[in-house]
């Protein structure tokens, strides 16, 4: 089965037979459920959506579909066209609407597609309403507008420009600090919508932007997901063009790698790492990650006198903690940059500004920077169990077999020793353990992995 129903919306591989692939169908019936549950949830009868998607193959189509869809229930819908998850994020608020549809499958393959769903604030719904939403689809209770009561249709395409106004009026991005720099920067944009919005950046930062994958086509010529593995040619074309960074983005651009002045890699870890390291030297404040993201981001909070706090894994519980705590950063170790001044979204142009920032007023190359942060490996291993064992009452046994260690308990089990950690994380859908650990080598991380895997083979 290739269809995914999350509370965070719907994603699937096109084509094939409806509920086991994202058909035609099932895209009209999941936006016929999310417009249903806004008409349901909100006290005026004129409703506007606004929706963007990413460069995909299917785009078009699921676009479409869904628009029709949102149409044909009487909401009005304002279509962004190519656009970026931040940006639509943006755009929802700026236009005063009452959610939002992001089509893209983030960094899934080219053969997926999805409908991410958003409140009038520009942010992903809450679990509980996801499962409202879910649930509606299922029973399929939907009631359409008749002929003069249909949604009206309108595109924009001002949407990059706005986003990126906003992000030039930050106090904290520093345009004249960067231009006077000059930074040539090598973009790999993997044929989606980083390719259009990434170079406008730049250029109102006065960068000179070498491309390398920016045309729109979604035909990726890589794995879209912006791991060291997928990334020989910008790395290649960095060093050949002496440039003194590259920056990589996935489809949907909320996830940003960059590469350093040598073609190696910085680290997606320490995008966030070096983006707080900059903010919190000027601002005092809190820092947040999830519990499976590298421990330098609290050395760097420590250094700066703030504080840093963890949140169970996923964007939304992320920005939960971040509320709570009135964070001035916060994000994932995969790249996703959460700066709250703007918007509680991952926004890799956002990113790309704090970062450019840091490095004029730095005066350090890449490499300099990043050989200032401390430096981490991670690894990342899973133990396979019989449908029979207990999951849960094996990570409760770790946690008492850790006791006097500092142990977390709020997504799985996070056992931080003096000098690494290992997080335990239990996959909803199959009986296998997830084990994420992090040390000052990789060779560490390793055998920190193995050695839980034997621990929790002996409590079986």
């Amino acid at each position: 089965m290739s269809l995914i129903k999350s509370i965070s919306g719907i994603r699937g591989t096109i084509g094939g037979k409806v509920n086991d692939n994202l058909t035609p169908l099932d895209v009209v019936k999941f936006a016929s459920a999310f417009g249903t549950w806004l008409q349901n949830n909100k006290n005026k009868n004129d409703l506007t959506l606004v929706i963007g998607r990413d460069a995909r193959i299917s785009g078009s189509m699921v676009n479409s579909l869904v628009t029709a869809t949102l149409q044909g229930l009487g909401i009005n819908v304002v279509d962004l066209g190519l656009s970026t998850t931040p940006t639509v994020e943006i755009m929802v608020p700026e236009l005063k609407a009452d959610g939002g549809i992001i089509l893209t499958a983030s960094h899934n393959p080219k053969q997926w597609n999805a409908l991410k769903l958003l409140n009038d604030k520009g942010e992903f719904i809450t679990g509980e309403n996801g499962a409202e939403v879910l649930a509606l689809a299922e029973s399929e209770d939907f009631n359409y507008a008749e002929v003069d009561d249909l949604g009206k249709y309108e595109t924009r395409d001002d949407a990059f420009d706005i986003h990126i106004q906003q992000i030039l009026d930050l106090p904290m991005v520093d345009a004249e600090a960067i231009k006077a720099k000059g930074f040539k920067v090598v973009l790999d944009a993997v044929n989606s919508t980083g390719g259009i919005a990434i170079p406008m950046l730049l250029d109102k930062l006065g960068c000179e932007t070498i491309k390398l994958y920016c045309e729109p086509n979604g035909q990726f010529p890589h794995n879209p997901e912006p791991l060291k593995e997928h990334l020989g040619d910008i790395c290649e074309l960095v060093k050949k063009e002496n440039a003194d960074f590259g920056v990589v983005v996935d489809p949907d651009v909320d996830r940003l790698a960059l590469i350093d002045e040598k073609g190696e890699m910085f680290g997606e870890e320490y995008t966030l790492v070096a983006v707080a390291d900059y903010l919190l030297k000027n601002k005092n404040g809190v820092a947040i990650s999830n519990l499976s993201s590298s421990r330098a981001l609290r050395d760097v909070a420590h250094a700066h006198n703030s504080e840093y706090f963890a949140s169970a894994v996923g964007e939304v519980n992320v920005v939960t903690l971040m509320k709570e705590k009135n964070a001035v950063i916060g994000g994932e170790g995969n790249g996703g940059i959460i700066y709250p001044d703007l918007h509680y979204g991952r926004d890799s142009l956002v990113g790309v500004a704090l970062f450019l920032t840091h490095l004029a007023k730095e005066n350090k190359t890449v490499s300099e920077l990043r050989a200032g942060y401390p430096s981490y490996f991670m690894g990342k291993k899973k133990i396979e169990l019989t449908p029979e064992i207990n999951v849960d009452d094996i990570l409760t046994k770790m946690e008492k077999e850790y006791q006097n260690e500092e142990v977390s308990t709020v997504d799985g089990v996070k056992i931080d020793f003096e000098n690494n950690w290992v997080h335990l994380r239990k996959s909803n859908t199959e009986p296998i353990i997830r084990i994420y650990t992090e040390a000052k080598s990789q060779e560490e991380a390793d055998k920190l992995g193995d050695d839980i895997i034997a621990k929790i083979k002996s409590l079986i």
